[in-house]
């Protein structure tokens, strides 16, 4: 499956999953409902519109400027791209941990001050920027959460038991592997996104409806994309934690 639709089509996609029309929407994102009808009618979507958007759609907001193929805001990329080979072994940590001090784990993440920002917002590679298709929004979204290219595959093993090579997800963005039914529901996993919110947004069916999430892989998850707003320095006082604690 190549190409994917404009946002106009895709927006469409994603309010109806909701079940909201254009009235609903522009009433729940409090936007002016021709500014709304505009975009639905293929005008690009401002950066504003799009953080109104996202959380009545229940995406993240820098999600949703991957969906739109707009560039991401510095102030919603990750904080500090020298913790990003840090974060896959913190996953790999956290979900080896009991219920309990996942929790813990989570709440130091969130509870950690917000620093500003003392590093430029990582360029991507070339072999990072992928063609707009269902791989290509995929790994970008998967790009959000401040991962290294070797740490996505590592991340997709320690969630969902899929071994796979870096170079194999590449294939993925770029277009040259498909996107199959499993596989969503593996991105799913780890983005911390419903599979059924992925399906309609690629057009990939998943026949059997969602798999079970284990709670271990859900709180990884948010784990990950909590840190993405940490300095390495802090994302390295969130790894030494799920280190230490003791497992069940």
């Amino acid at each position: 499956m190549t190409g994917l639709p404009d946002f106009d089509v895709l927006l469409a996609r994603l309010a109806g999953h909701r079940q909201l029309d254009i009235a609903d929407l522009s009433r729940s994102a409090e936007i002016p409902e021709p500014e709304l009808r505009s975009v639905y009618e293929g005008t690009a979507p401002s950066p504003s519109l799009l953080r109104r958007l996202a959380p009545v759609l229940r995406l993240h907001a820098a999600d949703l400027f991957v969906i739109a193929g707009l560039a991401i805001p510095d102030e919603l990329a990750p904080l500090d791209a020298r913790a990003r080979d840090l974060v896959a072994g913190l996953v790999q940590d956290a979900v080896g941990l009991p219920l309990e001090r996942r929790r813990r784990l989570l709440q130091l993440a969130r509870t950690l001050p917000q620093e500003s920002r003392t590093e430029p917002v990582r360029t991507p590679q070339v072999y990072e920027q992928f063609e707009r298709g269902p791989g290509g929004v995929l790994l970008g979204m998967v790009g959000n959460r401040n991962l290294s290219w070797s740490g996505i595959a590592r991340t997709f093993v320690s969630l969902t038991g899929r071994y796979w090579a870096a170079s194999t997800y590449g294939a993925v963005g770029n277009g040259r592997k498909e996107v199959t039914p499993d596989l969503l529901a593996d991105f799913a996993t780890v983005l911390g996104v419903p599979v059924d919110t992925l399906s309609v947004l690629t057009g990939v069916d998943v026949p059997d409806g969602p798999p079970p999430q284990s709670p271990a892989a859900v709180d990884a998850a948010g784990l990950l994309w909590d840190v993405r707003r940490l300095t390495v320095d802090q994302v390295r006082q969130v790894a030494e934690a799920a280190r230490v604690a003791p497992r069940a």
